[in-house]
């Protein structure tokens, strides 16, 4: 039967967060993986230490942005913060495996999945797996790790900082870096489900993406520069989304896409650039269409709960534990509110044991079809005791 348990500390030390950290989530001596965030303002690697000087289960986990929610309220401090959640399970087989950016991503992907696999201890495909990448190649990453188990069953989210300004951090074991891939397979027979969705609603507003560089420069649709496009969608100057103006006006207002299925996935704006065309969060391929997405504050914050409420509904077990992976694109348009989400999730968890950290890109997969990266998203799973 599987058990899990939080622990979070904003001790101004790092090490003594590490050390708080580890001594509250821990479950006895049946650890069998932890799940660790950081903020990225932490001195990680301290953090890291100091959980290792009470456990050495296998870890693996990113820099969170801004915040970390646990049952008990939002952890956040000028100084920095760490969480964890534990799982244990006599039945329940890891194997985490990391590797750090180089040239060839998809061939990176096939090394972790061999190595987690090993490190598993096992020969065969996990029934489900988790993933943390840097803000870049998370897609050529997925087809890596596919190359070698198939069409795995998948949720996780990218290491994010405060300002998107490359300060995130990947944890795996004892590693500490930023740029890669990190990975934790599950073998198990528990119940596992991920409800990965962006809860956004389509406009009747569309076109064709005719021109991509570099897989994430959207410089045309429908043959028009991609900003001057999506400023008249939106009824705004593109001079005024030029720079970082961009992802904070798109964050209510972002793209869409579906797949071969008709789900959609998100595509944030991140950058507008001079030449009038657009930086996206994940990659685009030409000749397919993209929607004008639309929501409010309000339904950003309620999405939490019903996303929430429809993983637990999934389960065909009870809950033993979440790992709620929130868009810290939909964290900045919340603001304020943010403990209006704190409220949802404990008024959903019903007492089980949750930590919701914020990513810059979400991953997950819809029923019935593909794995997917995507932005401005939630990637919510649940795990269920049997």
């Amino acid at each position: 039967m599987l058990r899990s348990k939080v622990g979070y500390s904003m001790a101004e030390d790092n090490y003594r967060s590490g050390v708080e950290t580890a001594k509250i989530s821990l479950i006895g001596n049946s650890s069998k993986i932890g799940f660790l965030y950081t903020s990225s303002v932490s001195n990680t690697k301290e953090i890291v230490k100091g959980v290792r000087s009470i456990t050495d289960i296998p870890l693996i986990g990113c820099t969170s942005s801004g915040a970390l929610i646990v049952p008990e309220g939002i952890v956040a401090s000028d100084h920095g913060f760490s969480g964890m959640m534990t799982m244990a399970d006599a039945d329940l087989k890891i194997g985490v495996a990391s590797h750090e950016a180089g040239k060839n991503a998809r061939l990176i992907g096939r090394k972790v999945a061999m190595e987690a696999v090993k490190n598993a201890k096992m020969t065969t495909a996990p029934a489900y797996f988790y993933m943390i990448a840097s803000p870049k190649e998370e897609e050529e990453y997925l087809m890596g790790i596919q190359d070698v188990i198939g069409r795995v069953p998948m949720f996780g989210g990218s290491a994010a900082d405060d300002k998107v300004e490359g300060k995130w951090k990947i944890i795996c074991n004892d590693k500490v870096f930023s740029d890669g891939i990190a990975v934790c397979f599950f073998y198990t027979k528990s119940d596992i489900v991920t409800e990965y969705t962006g809860a956004y609603h389509e406009t009747e507003t569309s076109g064709v993406i005719t021109k991509v560089e570099e897989e994430r420069t959207l410089v045309t649709i429908d043959k028009e520069l991609s900003l001057k496009k999506y400023a008249k969608w939106i009824k705004e100057s593109p001079t005024k989304l030029q720079g970082t103006n961009l992802l904070i006006s798109s964050i209510l207002h972002p793209l869409g896409v579906k797949d071969q299925l008709g789900n959609l996935i998100v595509r944030h704006p991140m950058i507008g650039n001079t030449n009038n065309t657009m930086n996206i969060g994940n990659r685009l391929i030409e000749n397919t269409a993209v929607t004008l997405l639309e929501t409010t504050t309000d339904e950003l914050i309620n999405s939490s709960g019903n996303t929430l409420k429809l993983v637990r509904k999934e389960l065909s077990s009870d809950p033993a534990s979440y790992l709620l992976i929130h868009s810290g694109g939909r964290k900045l348009a919340i603001g304020t509110r943010l403990p209006e989400v704190h409220k949802q999730l404990v008024k959903e968890a019903k007492g089980i044991p949750f930590i919701c950290l914020f990513t810059f890109g979400e991953y997950g997969y819809h029923e019935n079809s593909a794995n997917s990266c995507g932005g401005l998203m939630l990637s919510f799973t649940g795990f269920g005791k049997e």
